[in-house]
């Protein structure tokens, strides 16, 4: 048993956004402030410049990842949700993202160009542009090759909550932004289905 999860599980995210960062944006991505966050209804989120160091003045991007749903979900989808904040982060940076919350046609693209296909629904046939956004993974695409190929060098994450949310069926309103300053969130949504782990592993002691 590893007697450093913090380290361990910070130590993953950010070898997961450094290896996605060569593999599908050419290492052009910024550094990030990769947080773990309890949102409800949410996978996760990005916030521009929301950190700023203290003796410097300089700032920094936040990409949240939701812990609560590692159990359940495939790792996978996890990642993806790495992926589509670190859209939001490129977007961000090299793009025009939309106003507030709006996930716009420019951002569709680049999520289309990393494999990750935008979807209000999670599935195919779903709108691709929109307050409420999610994605569902391209079979065959550039995310689902490189996911496969970091996969294979026995990446994991390899701590899950014991008592996870279920999944719901139906998508659920994402969760209020914060309010202040320049900041600019976006969250990945829920989606509907079920990983296969049982939640009856995830609760044993």
């Amino acid at each position: 048993m590893s007697k450093a999860p913090t380290r361990d599980t910070y130590l993953e995210l950010q070898s997961a956004y450094d290896f996605f960062n060569k593999t599908l944006f050419e290492n052009r991505l910024p550094p990030c402030l990769i947080t773990l966050q309890r949102e409800k209804h949410t996978y996760g989120y990005f916030s521009s410049n929301r950190f700023v160091e203290r003796s410097a003045g300089d700032f920094t991007d936040e990409i949240a990842m939701n812990p609560s749903y590692f159990g359940i979900r495939t790792i996978e989808e996890s990642l993806s949700t790495l992926v589509h904040e670190m859209t939001h982060l490129e977007q961000q940076h090299f793009g025009k993202p939309g106003r507030g919350r709006y996930h716009n046609k420019e951002w569709g693209k680049l999520m289309l160009r990393v494999g990750l296909h935008p979807s209000n629904t999670g599935k195919p046939g779903g709108k691709m542009t929109g307050d409420q956004m999610t994605h569902y993974i391209i079979p065959g695409g550039v995310f689902e090759k490189a996911c496969a190929e970091l996969i294979t060098t026995n990446f994991t994450l390899s701590w899950i909550d014991r008592f996870p949310p279920i999944r719901p069926s139906t998508p659920l309103l994402m969760p209020k932004g914060i309010s202040g300053g320049d900041e600019d969130e976006d969250e990945d949504d829920f989606t509907s289905g079920y990983s296969t782990l049982s939640l009856s592993l995830l609760l044993s002691p």
